[in-house]
């Protein structure tokens, strides 16, 4: 999960250097907490929230595979 959202957040900024991703695993949940510089917040959460909607929707996706909620938490 870290390694998708790291993918598509370094995809959408303009300073992909500063995208961090953690990875908190819990036993049934999973959270990931992305940290992009403050210059490219509005990239990555989007108009009316539509980018980071469209992130969550991915990441989801892929881990219903693995049977796992997983949170996405975008942090300033």
């Amino acid at each position: 999960m870290k390694e998708l959202v790291e993918y598509i957040a370094r995809s959408l900024v303009d300073h992909p250097e500063s995208v961090q991703v953690k990875q908190v695993d819990g036993e049934q949940s999973v959270i990931v907490e992305l940290k992009v510089d403050p210059e490219d917040m509005g990239k990555v959460i989007g108009k009316q929230g539509r980018i980071a909607k469209a992130i969550r929707t991915i990441v989801k996706a892929s881990a219903m595979k693995e049977n796992k909620r997983v949170v996405v938490e975008i942090i300033e």
